[in-house]
């Protein structure tokens, strides 16, 4: 598995604690998508950078980082084909992959631990879809985007 990572300034240390964490799991292949350090930056240019990579399949999922998770996945949804979710346990995590299919994983430097960030990711790695009734709501969500894109 392919997986794209980018932050804010806020989720810098966060988001390289968390490709530390990421070498534990075989098979994972990490790209990281940026910042760099903790000088400020716009959460909507790392956003898209991760959401186009797994929306044109430079990556299979990703994880997002800022200072709450909110700004950076709302301007990560903008991409079609993108479900990022904001998660701050391992229930809104597993219920993200579960029953949406979420493909990016957002998350706050600001209101989560270290060791809920791992959490989340390891949730998040390890959950498939459930399908089901739930693909069919996946399809309306698509369905909805297909309505509003140009």
């Amino acid at each position: 598995m392919k997986l794209a990572i980018g932050c804010d300034h806020a989720g810098y240390e966060l988001k390289n604690e968390v490709i530390d964490y990421l070498k534990e799991f075989e098979g994972v292949e990490v790209e990281d998508c940026g910042t760099y350090s903790t000088e400020s930056v716009d959460y909507p240019d790392l956003a898209l950078k991760v959401a186009e990579a797994v929306a044109f399949g430079g990556a299979d999922r990703g994880i997002i980082i800022c200072g709450t998770g909110i700004g950076i996945s709302i301007a990560a949804n903008k991409v079609p084909g993108i479900r990022a979710a904001n998660c701050h346990d391992k229930y809104t995590a597993r219920m993200c992959r579960e029953h949406n299919d979420a493909n990016i994983l957002a998350f706050g430097s600001r209101v989560i631990s270290g060791e809920t960030a791992r959490e989340l990711v390891k949730t998040f790695l390890e959950t498939d879809f459930a399908g089901g009734r739930h693909q069919r709501r996946v399809e309306k969500i698509a369905e909805i985007e297909k309505k509003y894109t140009k």
